[in-house]
Formats: structure tokens, C-alpha cells, sequence
């Protein structure tokens, strides 16, 4: 046992320069915090995770017959 570290950093490579990490989908290199927690750049992320249809655009005035009794 010498003067060694027990572990090497997580983020930064044996030359001392930050770690690249690259996009799982498509490859390139990500540079956001978020990007790189996830391991997918945005547009990417977006393909796999689509956002919900926005119900506000689906609603319509129909027209109704009265109800009987009022």
C-alpha cells in the first residue's frame, strides 16, 4: 500500500481532463448537467420521452339537447 488515492473520480480522467460523456442514442457528447445524469442529450431524450397531448386542444363545445324535466 502506497501513497495511491483508493478510488479514482467519477468525472474526470487519468490526464486530469473532465470525462467525456457521450449520448446513449445517438453518441455525442453532452454537456448538461441534466444531459449527463441521464446519459441523453435533449433532442434524443425527447424522442423516448414524448410529452403528454395537451387536453386543453381536445375539448369542444358540443351541442346538447335539454334535459328532460328542466
Amino acid at each position: 500500500m502506497g501513497e495511491e488515492p483508493l478510488a479514482i473520480a467519477i468525472d474526470s480522467a487519468p490526464d486530469g481532463e473532465p470525462r467525456r460523456i457521450r449520448c446513449r442514442l445517438c453518441g455525442r457528447p453532452l454537456t448538461g448537467t441534466e444531459s449527463r445524469r441521464t446519459g441523453l442529450g435533449p433532442s434524443c431524450d425527447a424522442k423516448l420521452h414524448p410529452p403528454g397531448p395537451d387536453i386543453r386542444a381536445r375539448r369542444h363545445e358540443v351541442e346538447q339537447d335539454p334535459l328532460p324535466g328542466t
